[in-house]
């Protein structure tokens, strides 16, 4: 079983920086991609970006291309999630996951992920 616990979440200005973190309880994330995930109120759960077992690989919502930078510490069984150039939009909770049967991309249906709780992200114009 793997336990996710995201931090860093807050308040910002828009144009601000934020930086996520997801400590995860178990090993074995070091084999598989882990990714962030948001949802704002009244929408769908979205994909914001990804990272693969060895950080080789990451893939970013074109919402938020050259803007975050996600990164892991498998050593640290860490992912982080560094946010700039914030604006109103990128409001929402940001949620940590895990994908337990694949190691580049996430790619597996949502109810497979391993998810963390949940951090509040507040941007202001």
């Amino acid at each position: 079983q793997v336990q996710l616990v995201e931090s860093g979440g807050g308040s910002a200005q828009a144009g601000g920086s934020l930086r996520l973190s997801c400590a995860a309880s178990a090993l074995t994330v070091s084999h598989y991609a882990m990714g962030w995930f948001r949802q704002a109120p009244g929408k769908e759960r979205e994909f914001v970006a990804s990272i693969s077992y060895g950080g080789g690989t990451t893939r970013y919502a074109d919402s938020v291309k050259g803007r975050f930078t996600i990164s892991r510490d498998n050593a640290k069984k860490s992912l982080y999630l560094q946010m700039s150039s914030l604006k109103p939009e990128d409001t929402a909770i940001y949620y940590c996951a895990v994908d337990p049967d694949h190691a580049i991309s996430m790619t597996s249906s949502y109810d497979m992920y391993y998810w963390g709780q949940g951090t509040q992200v507040t941007v202001s114009s």
